[in-house]
């Protein structure tokens, strides 16, 4: 399925070179393993190897890369996808804070929120959405 609502952001040249190494979970507590074929990032879940989402990237004018499409994965046993909102706020900070190792404060933030909004449940700590989703740690 499409994703509607696409990240905005602009990544450096430098920036997608690093995307483009991929990364790899090291341990049981991490979620995600990606990996780049051409323009294409694939953010699969580590356990499952499950492919969640494609995100297809473009040279923008002047100097960056964007994300001009993407597509994650409709089926509900393997992706609880609640909002097209709620598909951006996971893909960005995957590949922010996990594959660059940004803090990505305002994305995690707006996880946090998000999720807690989309379950009705305001009583989860921030660290534990940010684990189960991301396999982060509070920073």
């Amino acid at each position: 399925m499409s994703v509607a609502v696409l990240p905005t952001r602009t990544w450096s040249d430098e920036q997608w070179e690093r995307i483009k190494l991929g990364y790899e979970a090291r341990g049981m507590d991490e979620k995600w393993n990606v990996f780049v074929e051409d323009e294409v990032a694939f953010l699969d879940r580590s356990w499952t190897g499950h492919g969640i989402f494609e995100a297809s990237f473009s040279p923008v004018v002047g100097g960056g890369w964007r994300i001009s499409a993407a597509v994650v994965e409709s089926e509900p046993s393997r992706y609880r996808r609640s909002s097209d909102r709620y598909d951006r706020v996971m893909l960005e900070p995957v590949l922010s804070a996990i594959v660059l190792g940004e803090a990505a404060v305002d994305l995690r933030a707006e996880l946090v929120a998000l999720t807690s909004q989309e379950s009705g449940r305001t009583d989860l700590p921030p660290g534990l959405i940010e684990h189960s989703a991301l396999g982060l740690r509070s920073t």
